[in-house]
């Protein structure tokens, strides 16, 4: 085996840590097989809007997932390919 010492593997690392976390693990799973919008998601988790919401945050900041507004409501999908491909490795 040989090692790619060019390759820094930071994006793939942020990646992994930001969904290390089990609640954001399935939001992002859940977003991979349809669109859903932040109600749907915490009535499906069973967790407080609020909760929910600042995982949103976080994998909307990474670059995990993306929100497009439909009137009075966002409706969230997955974006990032390596999230994607990590996902459906998991599930």
């Amino acid at each position: 085996m040989e090692f790619n010492k060019d390759k820094n593997f930071e994006m793939e690392a942020e990646v992994l840590k930001v969904l290390g976390h089990p609640i954001r693990l399935k939001i992002v799973a859940g977003l991979c097989s349809q669109e859903c919008n932040v109600k749907h998601i915490w009535e499906c988790l069973g967790l407080p809007q609020a909760t929910v919401s600042q995982h949103l945050a976080l994998l909307k900041n990474k670059g995990i997932i993306e929100g497009k507004r439909d009137g009075v409501e966002v409706h969230y999908s997955v974006v990032h390919p390596l999230a994607k491909k990590i996902v459906s490795l998991l599930v």
